[in-house]
């Protein structure tokens, strides 16, 4: 787990809250609750506005554009949306060739947010449990098939996903969750387990290992995330008095 900051306080903060704006004074408000110096949060808040991560008007600061789309992405990964699985692989292969290394780059980071994994270089690949939506600029790159693997599926999944490796880390912090006594604890363990939550590949149940642990670790972060905005709304009242 990361160190608690005032930038990924205020991050991890407005990213919770819908909408994902707040006053600077509540802002200062949880920050200080959670043991940060409000002298660092203005600062904090200052290099945020310069550099896109916030916009500010009238004493009000919302997240970018930029984390906008970060936060429906996190939603989405706390409550997703799945359907039956019936064994087809969903199948992406690269056939657009002539862009420079930062599209590459660019498409690459849209494939792994869009839970695919890279069977060899050009093509990426996921069980067909999920919608994908690529967007026009990862979609142009792309021919797309559906598939059925002659190897073991389970064995695919593993090699590509990891998803033992992903089930230790959730239990450690389902763990710290149980763990932790203040809510600045809780606030730390949070914010890493809803990154951890948007590392989860969601795979299919028949390719995970027994007792997965992501509905846990996703009702954990629910929980926690209507305590801590019961808490932050509290400090609202305050601020405003």
């Amino acid at each position: 787990m990361r160190k608690l900051t005032a930038r990924s306080a205020i991050l991890s903060a407005l990213l919770g809250a819908h909408p994902a704006e707040a006053p600077v004074s509540w802002i200062v408000s949880v920050a200080e609750e959670l043991g940060l110096q409000q002298s660092a949060v203005r600062v904090a808040l200052t290099r945020m506005v310069a550099m896109g991560d916030l916009e500010r008007a009238n004493g009000v600061y919302r997240l970018s554009d930029r984390l906008i789309e970060r936060q429906r992405r996190q939603d989405a990964s706390v409550s997703p949306v799945e359907r039956a699985w019936r064994g087809e692989w969903y199948l992406a292969v690269v056939t657009a060739v002539g862009d420079d290394a930062a599209a590459r780059t660019a498409f690459r980071d849209t494939m792994r947010t869009r839970k695919l994994a890279e069977l060899r270089e050009g093509v990426w690949t996921r069980p067909a449990n999920i919608d994908v939506v690529l967007g026009p600029e990862a979609g142009r790159r792309v021919s797309v098939f559906s598939a059925v693997p002659q190897d073991s599926p389970e064995m695919m999944a593993e090699a590509l996903f990891a998803p033992q490796l992903w089930a230790r880390e959730a239990e450690q912090l389902l763990h710290a969750f149980a763990t932790s006594a203040s809510m600045r604890e809780r606030f730390e363990v949070a914010a890493a387990a809803v990154r951890h939550i948007l590392d989860d590949p969601l795979l299919p149940a028949a390719l995970l290992p027994a007792d997965w642990p992501g509905t846990r670790l996703r009702a954990e972060y629910a929980a926690f995330r209507t305590e801590f905005m019961a808490f932050a709304e509290q400090l609202l009242v305050t601020s405003d008095a």
